[in-house]
């Protein structure tokens, strides 16, 4: 049987393994129909990013289908395969599965559902997030997107979290941040640029809402900061530069629609985004909810603090961040464990008791994994994901089926390790040369 990763393999094998069909009510969205389905929609959306592989999104969908029976004709219930259409899951923020948001009055400032898994809890959230729509449009603040001069209007005009930027404070805004800047150089007789206007300040708010302020949407009026659009060579307006630290200014060339732009500015921030949290398995719910919630989970059993001490441990640790950072993008977990802290999963992965440190990958929904045979090194490691993430490596079922029982321990102090302490044995009192005589 494949280990099935990487884009290739998983789409065959996604293709038949969608977790809803067209006898549904639940409605099947794509990056083809969620702008027309869902943001141009006047009707309250809640829609599910999942993976078919997830085990919690298995455990969702009988009761995602029943909320979504009991409420056809309220409120419309979705679904997105986000391992599928990743453009879409990383346009809104999502980082595992399932993730839940609710789209309602203002389409493009989707809030998180963080109620329980039952359909009576998200049949309760979807009525008191439709009470609050139907509230907000009877005091006047209506957030319906139908097509028109008012809709227009009511869509664009805030420009607050456009950062107006000059030749005096560009640099220091700009060149010297760490965060990424989408900056718009603008004339304001231009047309087109006006067109844009509303486009760019309603994807600033929401890239800054989405991103932490790590990506900031700015604007430069041309035709008064020369000195600007000189050094940048602007010809025609509106350009679009990208400025990333360290790196020379980029076009950007993409639509100029606010979901377009937003979608542009996500993936620059999964770019810089910081690599996953790498956490050490000091309980068995650390390692079910990261390998259950990720499509695959890095284990690393490292050698006992006593053989490596503190620094040595960290240099491991680093090895690990460094390719966790470099294969972020494919929203793996990473785990790691100290050798003899927890036998029973080392000997279920074939690990057990030599030839630490080690590393495997394990698929927990089909309970496979493979096993480092390289070093343990970036190179080693990373060719040891490069495989896996387009289908090829060798794997073997875990040990019994199923993850062993997890012992609970203390998380590492991060300090060298100690040896146990014994007892004093105090030999000033006897004499050695009668100890011979004894013995003869």
């Amino acid at each position: 049987l494949l280990f099935l990763v990487g884009t290739v393999s998983c789409t065959l094998f996604l293709a038949v393994n969608s977790l809803y069909s067209a006898s549904d009510d639940v409605i099947e969205l794509t990056p083809t129909n969620f702008n027309k389905e869902v943001i141009q929609s006047e009707s309250l959306w809640l829609v599910e990013f999942y993976a078919p592989w997830c085990g919690h999104c298995q455990r969702l969908t009988p009761e995602w289908k029943k909320a979504a029976t009991a409420l056809k004709g309220v409120v419309k219930v979705g679904a997105v395969d986000a391992d599928k259409h990743q453009s879409l899951g990383g346009q809104y923020g999502v980082r595992g599965f399932p993730t839940i948001k609710i789209f309602g009055a203002n389409k493009n400032k989707a809030e998180d559902y963080q109620g329980g898994r039952t359909s009576d809890a998200i049949v309760d959230a979807a009525l008191s997030a439709l009470r609050s729509l139907v509230k907000e449009r009877l005091s006047g603040r209506s957030g319906g997107y139908s097509s028109g001069k008012q809709s227009r209007e009511s869509r664009g005009g805030d420009k607050k979290d456009v950062i107006e930027l000059t030749d005096d404070s560009f640099d220091k805004n700009v060149i010297n941040s760490d965060d990424v800047w989408m900056v718009e150089f603008y004339a304001p007789w231009c047309g087109h640029c006006k067109n844009l206007e509303p486009e760019w300040a309603a994807a600033a708010t929401e890239v800054k809402e989405q991103t932490k302020g790590k990506v900031k949407l700015a604007a430069v009026d041309a035709t008064v900061n020369q000195m600007l659009a000189s050094r940048y060579g602007i010809r025609g307006f509106p350009t679009i530069k990208i400025f990333q630290k360290g790196e020379d200014p980029v076009d950007y060339d993409g639509g100029r629609t606010r979901s377009d732009i937003i979608a542009r500015a996500l993936d620059l921030f999964s770019d810089n985004a910081p690599p996953p949290e790498l956490l050490e398995i000091i309980s068995e719910d650390v390692l079910k909810s990261t390998c259950d919630a990720h499509q695959l989970c890095i284990i690393s059993v490292l050698p006992h603090i006593l053989d490596t001490g503190a620094s040595g441990r960290n240099s491991y640790l680093d090895v690990m961040l460094k390719m966790a950072e470099k294969y972020k993008k494919k929203m793996w977990g990473w785990l790691w464990t100290e050798a003899g802290a927890q036998s029973d999963l080392e000997s279920s992965l074939g690990i057990g008791g030599f030839g630490y440190p080690a590393m495997a990958a394990v698929n927990a929904r089909k309970m496979k994994f493979a096993l480092l045979k390289g070093s343990f090194s970036e190179q080693g490691i990373n060719e040891f994901l490069r495989e896996l993430s387009v289908g090829r490596g060798s794997t073997a079922p875990v040990g019994g089926g199923a993850f062993p029982k997890i012992h609970s321990v203390e998380p590492w102090d991060g300090k060298d390790g100690e040896l146990p302490v014994e007892d004093d044995i105090d030999l000033s009192d006897v004499d050695l040369d009668d100890l011979g005589k004894d013995e003869l």
